[in-house]
């Protein structure tokens, strides 16, 4: 396999060829650099590229190589969301307001580096992670790999970029309220968004968010999971194998704060033929009504606090895109109380839905269509802009709220644009590992 090709096919297969001597970490790195001069223009993905440190990991990572040394990570390109911190380089998260440089790596960035991974660039995302697409001021449009006229969805859209691009085979992306679900949904790629607190550089907007990947695969998933995050049991493991046979509950219902908008009958047809996929593997498949009730729906105290903190925190909010101080100021009446309140309520509301429905597993959209085009709410105010979001992404951020893991699992593509088609698969509290085996079943189901 040539290094090109080996970018595209993922981590894990990445890891054979370098276990094998087939490849080099030079030869890969040196394909994701060319890959992003010869791409990147296409799509705006990336905020900074780091090739001469590239470069110089990819060599280190092949003498440790040679000196015997092995693992997951070992030599593999990968490219970092501009939400985490790398020393020496500026956090740009998407904003003109952010100028402060500092002076040593987030948790997870410091694991990377310490697994012999090569950051080979940083990724692009809405100011602030704020939006479910990836435009900003300060860095432009990025586009959707599959059809430049559409968005690759938000906040982690330059990561899922990339890696539909071909550039990287896996990058991190962080998840709010959908961020990594709804750029995997949008670039026809795996978003699997673990049960909160088992990685690092997690826990923004007040515990709403937390660190995941992008990639082509589960398998690639799980593997970014079990080398950097903590679970009980291995996810790769799980991927693997198929599970028990599982009551999953098929869902339509959605969460929007005023209406939302009408599911896209091809959505429905990739949902329908999912939960044929299921019952034909012996899974028991019923479709039922998810309860967002109050409880549920406090998530919009967190969201909008953990914006408000966000935008207090840059360098100089004045710089701040009008639209971001406009949601900021949504977040001013809620203050600690509210937000325990609010954080107290999504627990037990998510410790008690699948119960309450008497299901392992639900099966929902992830979003109520495919990508939309870019600049596609370009002009809206702050609260037009956050509604209108809501309602085309429904069925995400109440499973931040909850804190369960949640996966976005491509499911074909549209007939006339191109583009990729999902579905959403949520379990309960630490159960990562049989929502991973049942991802993997359904993947294996679907070649």
């Amino acid at each position: 396999m040539n290094p090109a090709d080996a970018l595209a096919a993922g981590p894990t297969r990445q890891a054979e060829l370098l276990d094998s001597g087939e490849l080099t970490s030079r030869q890969l790195t040196e394909a994701a650099l060319a890959a992003i001069d010869r791409a990147n223009a296409s799509i705006n993905a990336t905020v900074a590229v780091f090739a001469d440190e590239a470069l110089a990991a990819a060599d280190a990572a092949d003498a440790r190589r040679s000196s015997g040394e092995s693992g997951p990570f070992l030599g593999i390109p990968i490219a970092v969301k501009d939400d985490l911190d790398i020393a020496g380089k500026v956090t740009g998260k998407g904003s003109n307001a952010t100028s402060t440089v500092p002076a040593q790596d987030s948790d997870l960035v410091a694991a990377l580096r310490a697994a012999g991974a090569v950051i080979v660039a940083k990724s692009s995302l809405p100011e602030l992670a704020i939006f479910g697409f990836t435009e900003s001021d300060a860095l432009g449009i990025t586009r959707n790999p599959h059809n430049n006229a559409h968005t690759p969805g938000g906040s982690s859209g330059g990561s899922a970029a990339l890696v539909a691009a071909g550039i990287v085979g896996i990058a991190t992306a962080s998840d709010g309220a959908g961020s990594i679900r709804i750029p995997a949904s949008c670039c026809g790629l795996v978003g699997f968004k673990p049960t909160h607190h088992t990685m690092p550089s997690s826990g923004g907007w007040h515990d709403l968010s937390t660190q995941g990947s992008v990639a082509p695969r589960v398998a690639d998933s799980a593997l970014f999971l079990d080398t950097f995050g903590t679970f009980p049991t291995s996810l790769v493991a799980a991927a693997a194998k198929d599970p028990e046979p599982l009551r999953i509950g098929l869902s339509y219902s959605a969460a929007a704060a005023t209406k939302a908008l009408p599911l896209d009958p091809r959505v429905r047809a990739a949902l329908e033929a999912a939960a044929e996929t299921f019952r034909s593997a012996g899974h028991a498949v019923t479709e039922v009504k998810i309860p967002y009730d109050t409880d549920s729906k406090s998530l919009t105290v967190r969201y909008l606090a953990g914006i408000r903190d966000a935008a207090d925190g840059t360098d100089d909010p004045s710089k701040l895109e009008k639209r971001t101080k406009g949601i900021a100021r949504l977040g001013r009446p809620f203050g600690k109380k509210a937000v325990d309140w609010a954080i107290r309520k999504g627990q037990e509301w998510g410790d008690g839905i699948h119960d309450k429905l008497g299901v392992d597993v639900l099966l929902t959209p992830v979003m109520s269509g495919p990508a939309v085009p870019v600049e596609n709410w370009k002009g809206k105010g702050p609260v037009r802009t956050v509604l209108a979001m809501n309602s085309f992404y429904p069925y995400t951020a109440q499973w931040n709220h909850a804190g369960i893991p949640a996966v976005s699992m491509p499911a074909g593509k549209t007939a006339e644009e191109g583009l990729p088609l999902s579905i959403q698969l949520i379990a309960r509290r630490g159960d990562d590992a049989r929502l991973m085996s049942l991802a993997g079943q359904y993947e294996r189901a679907s070649v």
